[in-house]
C-alpha cells in the first residue's frame, strides 16, 4: 500500500489544492501518493468479482479450504454425510487438482504473448473473461443432478477446467497491468492540503497503493468461498456453481460498458517476443553481456546492422533484472502452499473443541482484509512522517521474514502437539481418535501463523505485483506479470512434490526444514538485491525526467513533442533518485534549479542524502 499519507490527507487534495514550484526550500517535503481516477476503482471490483467466482467455485474441491468434496465423495449421499457428487477418490480428485493449478498458472504465458503482440490488453482480456464464463456455464451444467446420472459429470469437469484455466489465467496475468494503466501517470506535483501542509506526490507511492488496493479487494472477493460453501450445503452444486457464474458475468458486463472510458494503452502489431528472443541469443553470443547486444556494440565490433534499438536492449535489460527479483519467490509459495494441506493437517491433531479444522485458513483472509488498511494507513503514515521511505526490496524482504516466521512457528506448534502429554514419543497418527484430544494443544494456537502468511503476502506478494509491472518493458507488461504467475506455479509444483515426506513423525523436521529453507532465501535474497533500492531501475514506460521536472515547474503534464533540454545527464539520474519509491530508506534529495535561456532546463543537484537504517 501507499507508503505517504493516509486516506484522509490525500481525499484533502482537491479543487483547493495548490500546486507550486519545487525549489530547494520545499523538496525536502513529505511525499504522498497521487490521487486514483474513479475507473481504477472499478477495475479494481472487476478484479473482486474475478477473485469471488474463483474461490466460491474452487472451495467445493479438494485440498480447499472447505471440507465439502464435489470431486471427491459420490453423489446421493445419506443425510449426515460429506455432499458430493462425482465420486472419484481422494488420489484421483487431488491429482486433477493439482493438473488444474499447473495448467492455470502455465496458461498466462501463452496469453500473455498473445495481448502484448497482438489483441493488446483490453480486448484479451474480453477473451479471457468470456472463456471463463464458458468454463462456470460447462461445470454449472455438468453438476445438475440429472446431468451426473447421464454421465456428464466428468467430462463437464473437464471441459470447465480447461477453459477456467485458459480464461482465469488470462485475467490474471492481464488485470494487474490494465489497472495500473487506469492512472494516468503525471509528473511530480507539489500540493497543499487543507491542513495546510505542503507535499510531493509521488509515482512510485501512487503505484504501491494501486496494487494493495487490487490486493485488500480480491481478498474480500475470496471470502464468497463460505457463501458457495453454505449454497451447496442447501440447495446444491449447481447452485452454487451458479453464484459464481453471475460474480464473472457482472465483470464482463462493467468491463464491456466501460470500454469508451477506460484507459487503454495505444497498442499495434509489435514483434516483441522474436525481437526479444533475438536480443537474448545475441547476448548469449557475445559472452552474454546484454550491453554487447546493441546496436552500436555489433556495428562497431562485429560490423553487423541489427534490427533492434539501443532502447529495447534497455528496455530487456530492465525486464530480466526485474525477473530476478521474481525468481527468487519461488521458496515463498512453497511455504504458503502449506495453508491448503499440511496445516490444515495439523489443526486436525489439535484440540479442536468443535472448531473445524479447515476454519482456520480463513484467518489468512481476514488478517488480509485487517493488516492491509493497517499498514497503509498507520504504519506508513508513521513511518513518512519522519520521512523514511521503505523500498520494494526491503518490502519483500520483510515480506520473506513473515513468511519465515510463520513457518517457525508451525515448527514450535507441532512440536508441542508431539510432547503433549498422549503423543509423546509416539510413531503413530496422532490425530487418532483414541488418544485425548484434551492432552492437546488448541487448535487457536494456529491462529498466528495465518495472520504472519498474511504480513508476508501484504510485504511481498503485493510488492511483487508492483516490481513485475514498473520493471518490465512497456511491450511486455502482460508478459512479465505471466511469468509472476508461472514463479508462483513452480513454487506449488516444488510443494506438491514434497507431500510424500509430510508426515508423523517427522512433521517437526519438515516445518524446521522450510523455515530454514525461507530464511536461507531471505538472507539471499537481500544480500542479492539489496543494492536495487539504491539504484533504481529508470524504463522508458515512465516518464522522462524533462518532462517530470517541468510538470513541477508548470503543474501540469508536459505532451509529446515538447523540447527539453537536461544538460547533466547524471543530474537526470538523480532527479529520479529524489522523487523514486525505489530507493533505499532515505531522506530526500534537495536541488538547485535555473531556468536557462529558451525551452533549455538546467538542473544542478546537491545530493545531501545518508542511508539510513531501518528500525
Amino acid at each position: 500500500m501507499s507508503r505517504n499519507t493516509n486516506c484522509s490527507e490525500v481525499d484533502a487534495e482537491g479543487s483547493g489544492s495548490e500546486l507550486s514550484s519545487v525549489t530547494k526550500h520545499n523538496v525536502e517535503l513529505r511525499r504522498v501518493r497521487d490521487s486514483v481516477p474513479w475507473r481504477l476503482w472499478v477495475v479494481a471490483v472487476i478484479g473482486l468479482w474475478e477473485k469471488a467466482a474463483f474461490w466460491g467455485m474452487l472451495a467445493p474441491w479438494p485440498d480447499s479450504e472447505i471440507t465439502e468434496n464435489y470431486m471427491e465423495n459420490p453423489s446421493h449421499y445419506g443425510k449426515n454425510q460429506t455432499p458430493g457428487a462425482l465420486g472419484l477418490g481422494q488420489a484421483v480428485a487431488t491429482r486433477i487438482y493439482c493438473c488444474f493449478y499447473i495448467f492455470y498458472y502455465v496458461t498466462p504465458i501463452f496469453v500473455a504473448i498473445v495481448a502484448d503482440s497482438k489483441l493488446g490488453q483490453y480486448k484479451s482480456l474480453i477473451i479471457s473473461i468470456v472463456l471463463y464464463c464458458l468454463g462456470i456455464v460447462a461445470l454449472t451444467a455438468s453438476s445438475i443432478t440429472a446431468n451426473i446420472d447421464k454421465g456428464w459429470g466428468v467430462p463437464g469437469l473437464v471441459v470447465a477446467m480447461f477453459l477456467i484455466g485458459l480464461g482465469g489465467g488470462g485475467v490474471r496475468a492481464i488485470l494487474p497491468p490494465f489497472l495500473a494503466d487506469q492512472y494516468k501517470k503525471s509528473g511530480p506535483q507539489i500540493k497543499t492540503l487543507k491542513t495546510g501542509e505542503k507535499v510531493i506526490t509521488d509515482y512510485e507511492l501512487t503505484l504501491q497503493y494501486i496494487y494493495n488496493l487490487y490486493f485488500w479487494v480480491g481478498n474480500v472477493g475470496s471470502l464468497s468461498a463460505f457463501g458457495t460453501v453454505f449454497i451447496e450445503k442447501k440447495y446444491g452444486f449447481a447452485q452454487a456453481y451458479g453464484l459464481s457464474l453471475g460474480f464473472m458475468v457482472l465483470s464482463l458486463l462493467m468491463l464491456i460498458a466501460g470500454k469508451n472510458w477506460y484507459v487503454q494503452v495505444s497498442h499495434k502489431d509489435n514483434l516483441i517476443v522474436p525481437q526479444a528472443t533475438k536480443i537474448v541469443a545475441c547476448a548469449i553470443k557475445n559472452g552474454c553481456k546484454m550491453k554487447r547486444a546493441g546496436p552500436d556494440y555489433q556495428r562497431e565490433r562485429h560490423s553487423k546492422t541489427v534490427s533492434w534499438t539501443e532502447n529495447m536492449v534497455d528496455e530487456l535489460t530492465h525486464g530480466l533484472r526485474g525477473c530476478r527479483v521474481l525468481f527468487t519467490f519461488v521458496m515463498f509459495w512453497v511455504c504458503f502452499d502449506q495453508m491448503q494441506n499440511n496445516l490444515i493437517s495439523q489443526a486436525g491433531q489439535m484440540d479442536m473443541r468443535g472448531t473445524p479444522n479447515d476454519l482456520l485458513p480463513g484467518l489468512n483472509q481476514v488478517g488480509c482484509i485487517i493488516l492491509g488498511p493497517a499498514i497503509q494507513m498507520g504504519l506508513y503514515p508513521l513511518l513518512h512522517r519522519r520521512r523514511i521511505y521503505i523500498g520494494p526490496i526491503m518490502r519483500i524482504t520483510i515480506g520473506f521474514g513473515f513468511m519465515m516466521l510463520a513457518m517457525l512457528y508451525a515448527t514450535i506448534v507441532q512440536h508441542a502437539i508431539y510432547t503433549s502429554s498422549l503423543c509423546l514419543g509416539s510413531d503413530s497418527d496422532c490425530s487418532s481418535s483414541a488418544l485425548d484430544k484434551r492432552s492437546r494443544p488448541n487448535v487457536w494456537l494456529q491462529a498466528p501463523i495465518y495472520f504472519l502468511i498474511s504480513g508476508g503476502e501484504i510485504f511481498a506478494y503485493v510488492t511483487g505485483l508492483e516490481y513485475a509491472y514498473d520493471h518490465s518493458p512497456k511491450d511486455m507488461k502482460v508478459i512479465v506479470q505471466a511469468i509472476n504467475l508461472l514463479v508462483a506455479g513452480v513454487g506449488s509444483v516444488v510443494a506438491l512434490a514434497l507431500t510424500p515426506v509430510a508426515h508423523d513423525p517427522n512433521l517437526v523436521i519438515f516445518y524446521a526444514s522450510l523455515t530454514g529453507g525461507m530464511a536461507v532465501t531471505t538472507f539471499f535474497f537481500w544480500f542479492s538485491f539489496r543494492n536495487y533500492d539504491r539504484s533504481p531501475i529508470d524504463t522508458t514506460q515512465n516518464h522522462s525526467v524533462e518532462e517530470d521536472a517541468l510538470d513541477v515547474e508548470k503543474g501540469m503534464s508536459v505532451q509529446d513533442g515538447d523540447n527539453v533540454d537536461i544538460h547533466d545527464q547524471k543530474a537526470e539520474k538523480a532527479m529520479t533518485g529524489v522523487l523514486s519509491n525505489e530507493t533505499a530508506i532515505k531522506e530526500p534529495m534537495s536541488f538547485d534549479k535555473e531556468i536557462a535561456s529558451g525551452d533549455s532546463l538546467q538542473i544542478q543537484f546537491r545530493n545531501q542524502n545518508r542511508t539510513q537504517a531501518l528500525g
